[in-house]
């Protein structure tokens, strides 16, 4: 059976998908980017744009009855690999302890112009 899951401290989908779907008691939270939901608006530099991403999983697990302790996979994109460094300090922060799986990729656009998506997988 699948639950969708839905919060208004997210920013809505921009296109025909559910901010996350809850299966079996895993939790599949769509690729996040760095909008402000409270704005609308996409928040600039690569460090405001992770830590903003990181917001919106948070506020999704949160709306679900997980926590960040519970996610098992990450997959971070982004527009420019230059920019891995720095993102990967703000992930660090979200994963201090027993980080999750995680893959990153460079790649040639992502929505909106953003500099970063990351999409999630949590499991109680």
């Amino acid at each position: 059976m699948k639950k969708v899951i839905y919060t208004k401290n997210a920013p809505n989908a921009v296109g025909p998908y559910s901010q996350a779907i809850e299966s079996n008691g895993t939790l599949y939270i769509s690729g996040q980017i760095p909008i402000n939901p409270e704005t609308g608006k996409v928040v600039e530099g690569i460090k405001e744009q992770t830590k903003q991403v990181l917001e919106n999983v948070g506020a999704i697990l949160n709306e679900a009855g997980y926590t960040f302790d519970n996610v098992v996979k990450s997959t971070c994109l982004l527009d420019n690999m230059d920019n891995f460094a720095a993102m990967n300090e703000v992930y660090g922060e979200y994963y201090k302890e027993n980080p999750p799986a995680r893959a990153a990729f460079g790649v040639v656009k992502l929505p909106l112009g953003v500099m970063v998506e990351i999409e999630t997988i949590a499991v109680k």
